[in-house]
């Protein structure tokens, strides 16, 4: 994959979150909350920060896919949590992102796991520190074993 492909993807999982956030916290429908992002901030200039052009169809098919199998993901990630851990104990930025890249493992086959993996970690490190990040790893690596 190029480098610009790349980037816009890495650009799709950062904002897929944030947007699976919002739909999470204000209850934002699945179609108003792809136009927003679509209009006003994939690839905006937000307070003077210009954001990646983001891979428009990678963001909606993460946030749609992600939305309609939240149960199953849901079950995959409480099974793989550590004992005594609960989805509900998660900050909610950090359930969106492990959300997004088991939906990944689980529907997007044509993305490698060491991919989905990785880009995921360092989505984590746009959100959190580097023991976080870790946890993402371990928890994403335990379910690409269960479902790929």
């Amino acid at each position: 994959m190029n480098k610009t492909k790349h980037q816009a993807r890495a650009a799709a999982r950062l904002a897929a979150v944030q947007a699976l956030y919002q739909h999470d916290m204000e209850g934002t429908e699945i179609a108003p909350l792809l136009d927003e992002f679509h209009r006003h901030r994939l690839g905006a200039e937000i307070e003077d920060i210009q954001f990646a052009a983001a891979d428009k169809v990678h963001f909606d098919d993460v946030v749609k896919g992600t939305i309609a199998r939240i149960g199953e993901i849901d079950a995959t990630l409480s099974a793989k949590l550590a004992e005594g851990w609960k989805l509900e104990r998660l900050d909610k930025t950090m359930l969106q992102l492990l959300r997004a890249g088991t939906y990944e493992l689980m529907a997007r086959s044509d993305i490698t796991t060491g991919t989905a993996i990785s880009e995921y970690v360092d989505v984590a490190h746009a959100f959190f520190e580097e023991r976080e990040a870790k946890f993402v790893n371990g928890v994403l690596d335990a379910v690409a074993k269960a479902v790929r």
